[in-house]
């Protein structure tokens, strides 16, 4: 009896040593995820995927030329500018060269038969005046030349004028307007020039190609995105952190975490961003007495020092 009576009462002390350890409350486990930021590379223009100079996962460098579109539309939208611009041209060079030679002898010669008749005119006036004065000839006659040297001496203005005209080219306001319309064409030609640019889509910083969604022959849209790239340098970690647990987790905060994913090798982090998640993240409480909502914020941590092999979407985790 007494050695059964000490069995049991070994079998209670090491099943309460036991429970004792096992139910011992641990450390909180705080898990994180490295992310990186992004950039989509979309085109102003619809077009057609012509050719896709990048795969997923390739690093590439500012200026790298990613994909071209294959976009016909804007090639013909710019032989259309181009052509009015020609056609503008044409008018502006006109209005500052004037008229051709042939016109402007034209005019003069129009302006050299009106001198001859206002010569005539003045004559006949004359002869005719000389008449009337000596009582020979009547008024009538007197007033029918002077209205035709008066109309005479009018046509020999407006040949002058238009001789004139020929010789000076167009008026100043012709020549502004010429000019205008030429560089509202340049603008034309300047505007599809900047469409055909767009379809040569450009790297703007340097990284890694994370996903293309299009594939070769299919078409795009206007703005639709044709790829990710990922900013590698831009890396930081996210944690989803119960408010009961932020304490030593103030901004400006460092503290050291481990990857698993690299053989949980130890990185320091410094916390530089802190927001909460709304009440749709809010833990809430067991109890009606004793215990209170907790909300959840999110943490984003920077590695003080750049880690090799650190992949967006690796876990980090953090014990507290």
């Amino acid at each position: 009896m007494l050695l059964a009576f000490l069995t049991l009462l070994g079998v209670i002390a090491v099943v309460a040593i036991v429970g004792f350890f096992m139910l011992r409350k641990g450390p909180e486990i705080i898990q994180g995820q490295a992310e990186v930021t992004e950039y989509r590379v979309s085109s102003k223009v619809p077009g057609r995927i012509y050719e896709l100079r990048v795969k997923e996962g390739q690093k590439v460098n500012a200026g790298d030329t990613l994909a071209i579109l294959e976009a016909p539309d804007v090639m013909a939208k710019l032989e259309q500018a181009q052509a009015a611009r020609a056609a503008a041209e044409a008018q502006n060079q006109k209005a500052i060269n004037g008229a051709r030679r042939e016109q402007i002898q034209a005019a003069y010669e129009m302006w050299q038969k009106a001198q001859a008749a206002v010569n005539f005119a003045q004559k006949s006036y004359t002869r005719v005046k000389n008449l009337y004065e000596e009582g020979v000839m009547a008024a009538q006659k007197l007033d029918e030349v002077t209205a035709q040297r008066d109309a005479a001496i009018a046509t020999e203005k407006a040949a002058k004028a238009q001789y004139d005209m020929a010789v000076n080219g167009a008026d100043r306001e012709d020549k502004e307007a010429a000019a205008a319309l030429v560089g509202r064409a340049d603008g034309a030609v300047a505007e599809v020039q900047s469409y055909i640019k767009e379809t040569f889509l450009i790297a703007q910083t340097a990284g890694e190609v994370s996903e293309i969604f299009p594939k070769v022959g299919e078409l795009v849209g206007t703005g639709a995105p044709i790829m990710n790239i990922a900013i590698l340098n831009d890396m930081w970690v996210t944690f989803n952190v119960r408010e009961d647990l932020l304490q030593d987790l103030t901004m400006g905060t460092e503290f050291e975490a481990i990857v698993p994913a690299l053989g949980n090798k130890e990185i320091r982090l410094r916390v530089n961003y802190m927001k909460d998640l709304g009440t749709y993240a809010a833990w809430k409480a067991t109890k009606t007495t004793g215990q209170f909502d907790l909300k959840t914020f999110e943490v984003r941590a920077l590695p003080i020092h750049v880690v090799e092999g650190l992949r967006p979407g690796m876990s980090v985790i953090l014990e507290k």
